[in-house]
């Protein structure tokens, strides 16, 4: 049994925060069920769709990774019929989680105000750019505007150079996971309470929440930071260096480590104690990083790898995503998964971080095709008869 096979969320969202939040639930063995508009679903079913490189049958890569172990329904929730069906779920599940803009849960009359009148315990979840309050809630947003107003991208890049975004989505996945976060929260605190509750998920606060210690740094010292590229504020050597082929990652932060490091490399110049102090080095960083960098080209990064991890400095190549998804550890942990599609074949993709060692969730069901499911929830969450399903699909409430 999966940790969280009683639970039942009604999953409203669309592109990637929200998506994503449902997802790690779903992978978690929550009963994720999408509630998608009839004729063409959810926006995200769209995205890559006939992309020859990036779709499988007809499905996008966003979608056949976001929307693995859901099920599908389709029901429209701008008729009295839909939203009367809806509301019937709603009495049956546990969270019902959505990422549209803001105002437009209470137009659907899908807010947490609409259906805690139905199931006291329902808990209610948005992802939003900017939050349900304050001046600024409406803002238009997507994951570089989240990064943009959260503070990171303005340090990130290199010194004197254009902000840059980070690599991976994290104003998206950021939101996904703190909503995450809050929706098991508001599980456990209704357990202590007996009802449920909102929770409202702003992508700018979740950015600047992820700034953490920097912020407080400002604070105290008054400076704005900006960009140092993949160098280190504080430490030294910490970085990233060509090797004679691949980009190295070298990162101390003990003197200790540093003195094993310095004898290895074999540096007369640095070593002994004139850069044996936290302090001393970062004064010479340009001295000290124009030396190691002189000497890592000289061989493989899988040589220096070897020599370093015989003394246990922390260090690692620049993976591509190539060797990311091949890396010895990550296949042993079960990070790289195969997700059938529901009309054939299959795609790998990445697993769940979360292992749990008494109640495992390492299987995953292939993502819905739309409204595959439409019966067959209507039938076992709600109790539906097959005749109420064909005449709601008559009036077009359901599909």
């Amino acid at each position: 049994m999966k940790p969280l096979s009683d639970v039942v969320i009604l999953d409203l969202t669309h592109m990637l925060s929200g998506p994503f939040a449902g997802m790690l639930l779903a992978d978690l063995g929550a009963r994720t069920i999408k509630v998608e508009p009839p004729g063409k679903g959810e926006l995200t079913r769209g995205l890559l769709a006939k992309d020859p490189n990036n779709s499988l049958n007809g499905m996008g890569a966003y979608f056949l990774t976001l929307n693995r172990n859901k099920e599908s329904v389709c029901i429209d929730l701008k008729s009295d019929e839909g939203r009367a069906v809806f509301y019937e779920l709603v009495k049956k599940a546990d969270i019902v989680v959505s990422n549209f803009s803001p105002g437009v849960t209470k137009r659907l009359q899908v807010h947490y105000d609409d259906l805690s009148k139905i199931n006291p315990m329902i808990i209610t979840c948005t992802v939003t750019g900017f939050g349900e309050s304050g001046p600024a809630f409406n803002r238009p947003a997507f994951d570089l505007v989240a990064q943009g107003y959260g503070g990171g991208m303005s340090i990130t890049g290199q010194q004197d150079g254009p902000p840059t975004r980070a690599g991976i989505p994290i104003g998206d996945l950021g939101g996904g996971m703190f909503a995450t976060v809050g929706m098991l929260t508001a599980l456990h605190a209704r357990t202590l309470t007996g009802k449920g509750q909102h929770i409202d998920i702003s992508m700018q606060d979740c950015q600047l929440s992820l700034v953490n210690y920097m912020a407080t740094m400002h604070f105290l010292s008054g400076e704005v930071p900006g960009p140092i590229g993949n160098s280190h504020f504080v430490h030294v050597p910490y970085n990233t260096y060509p090797t004679k082929d691949r980009w190295l990652i070298i990162a101390v932060i003990t003197d200790e480590a540093w003195a094993r490091l310095a004898d290895m490399f074999g540096i007369e110049e640095l070593i002994g104690e004139h850069y044996a102090t936290q302090p001393q080095r970062l004064a010479a960083k340009e001295l000290i990083e124009s030396k190691i960098t002189e000497l890592l080209k000289t061989e493989s990064c899988d040589h220096w790898l070897e020599k370093m991890a015989a003394i246990r400095i922390p260090c690692a190549p620049v993976n591509d995503l190539a060797h990311a998804l091949t890396d010895e550890q990550i296949l042993a942990r079960n990070m790289v998964v195969d997700v059938a599609h529901p009309e054939g074949g299959s795609v790998k993709m990445p697993g769940n971080p979360v292992k749990l060692s008494d109640t495992p969730a390492e299987d995953y069901a292939p993502p819905p095709l739309l409204g595959q499911h439409t019966d067959d929830v209507l039938k076992s969450l709600v109790g539906m008869s097959d005749d109420e399903i064909e005449k709601l699909k008559s009036q077009g409430a359901i599909a």
